[in-house]
């Protein structure tokens, strides 16, 4: 790509990039000008779907500094939580406990998309979800080392032999959009259970232990209250809540998690409402997709029973015209 400056250029103007993608050149035009770069990318909480599959997204982050799966450099997430004032701001803290409430009691996640079913574990062992990624993802390349699901499920049962183990593969993975497949057979090595149809929302009310490389379930599985493991640089480690296998120097103090909810749902990212299409605040996001899928549960229930009237019809009209 060629760039020129132009007569009467517009230095106020900002250039806008997805993600941890380079633009070398595009960079080095904006640093000469003046020009501010901002990155983008979904937020935490973001539809029913996948975003593989090209659902709109109802939350975005437009990052200044960085972003916040890059732990390679400051984002302004970390700057949040390295410097924001949470003691001053008391109704942010308010507000980040009744989030906490409202995504716990409805179970929302970031996509949103699998049925609610109850998983049984052995009460008698320590129970721990290994969270499956998509391996090719920025996350993994600048917050993990470019580790794979199979060495991350691997070290977890050399360290801990004696927990009941859960895999949980990525929706991306599952739905063939993308890389990280690991066969069943071979996961079985590793761990005691393969889960897939289970949202993860209730593998978290399940489990006592989330082990993950960067996922955001880690995050969530702190809102539920569970002991998260991490095995690189998330954006959540390195406050004091987790326990980690790496460190970052910059992440400075310990913070509460209330502080990390606010800071994550509140402070950092961009709402959209589902309904209106405006922005709007995080709760209305919240209430907004538990009323879709409701309606798109409700829905894929009805399909299920009309199926299932349809073949005892079927099949009573076989028997009573075998009796005649």
């Amino acid at each position: 790509m060629k760039l020129a400056l132009r007569k009467g250029l517009n230095t106020d103007a900002h250039i806008y990039f997805w993600g941890r993608k380079s633009f070398p050149e595009v960079e080095a035009f904006a640093s000469k000008n003046g020009m501010k770069i901002f990155r983008v990318e979904d937020g935490f909480i973001r539809s029913i779907g996948l975003g593989s599959d090209l659902t709109q997204p109802y939350s975005q982050v437009i990052d200044k500094r960085g972003i916040y799966f890059d732990p390679t450099c400051e984002s302004d997430l970390e700057h949040y939580l390295n410097f924001y004032n949470f003691s001053s701001d008391t109704h942010l803290l308010e507000r980040a406990k009744k989030i906490q409430a409202e995504i716990i009691k409805n179970k929302i996640s970031k996509y949103n998309a699998d049925l609610s079913q109850a998983l049984h574990l052995p009460q008698e062992r320590v129970t721990a979800v290994v969270i499956g990624q998509v391996e090719d993802d920025a996350s993994i390349k600048f917050g993990a080392n470019g580790m794979s699901n199979l060495e991350l499920l691997k070290q977890v049962k050399a360290t801990y032999p004696k927990r009941y183990i859960i895999f949980k593969p990525h929706p991306d993975v599952l739905s063939g959009n993308r890389v990280g497949n690991i066969d069943t057979e071979e996961a079985l090595r590793y761990c005691d259970e393969v889960v897939s149809d289970i949202s993860i929302a209730d593998v978290l009310e399940a489990v006592d232990e989330v082990h993950t490389m960067t996922s955001l379930t880690g995050f969530e599985g702190l809102l539920y209250g569970k002991k998260v493991y991490t095995y690189g640089m998330p954006f959540y480690a390195g406050w004091g809540l987790t326990t980690d296998t790496q460190r970052c120097q910059r992440r400075k103090r310990a913070v509460s998690l209330e502080e990390l909810i606010a800071a994550t749902y509140l402070l950092y990212p961009r709402y959209i409402s589902p309904k209106t299409k405006e922005l709007c605040e995080a709760e209305r996001v919240i209430q907004e997709l538990k009323e879709q899928r409701d309606i798109l549960q409700a829905s894929f229930m009805l399909r299920i029973q009309s199926k299932i009237y349809s073949y005892i019809s079927r099949t009573s009209q076989k028997l009573l015209s075998l009796v005649r």
